[in-house]
């Protein structure tokens, strides 16, 4: 289980990333193609082509972090956009934490809960 501040927001990029960029490559993808702010502390989460790799960018306190995972086998159930126009998508922590434990979310069904309108 990850735990982070309900504050922080995580953003899922819906194109193939290049696994070998790092802190500036990924900052420079967060600011031209996802159109983000990358010092807002909020987690940006890339992975490569054949879905077997994932990086997370974030900023913490002073500087970019990156976390990096490769699986040995299997793959990530993380979805590429379907058109041009749809770059990101956020997603929850809970989501995320799915996800790297490898569930598929198309295939996982929420349960109604209250949400507290923004």
């Amino acid at each position: 289980m990850i735990h982070l501040p309900a504050s922080v927001r995580v953003y899922l990029c819906l194109t193939a990333c290049d696994m070998r960029k790092s802190f500036d490559g990924l900052h420079a993808l967060v600011r031209e193609h996802l159109e983000l702010d990358a010092f807002a502390g909020h987690l940006f989460v890339f992975t490569s082509r054949r879905r077997d790799r994932v990086k997370i960018l974030y900023w913490d306190r002073d500087g970019f972090a990156v976390w990096s995972k490769r699986l040995e086998e299997g793959t990530y159930a993380v979805p590429f956009g379907d058109s041009a126009k749809e770059r990101r998508r956020e997603i929850t922590v809970q989501e995320l934490g799915a996800v790297l434990s490898g569930i598929d979310l198309s295939q996982a069904k929420r349960r109604k809960r209250y949400q507290l309108s923004d």
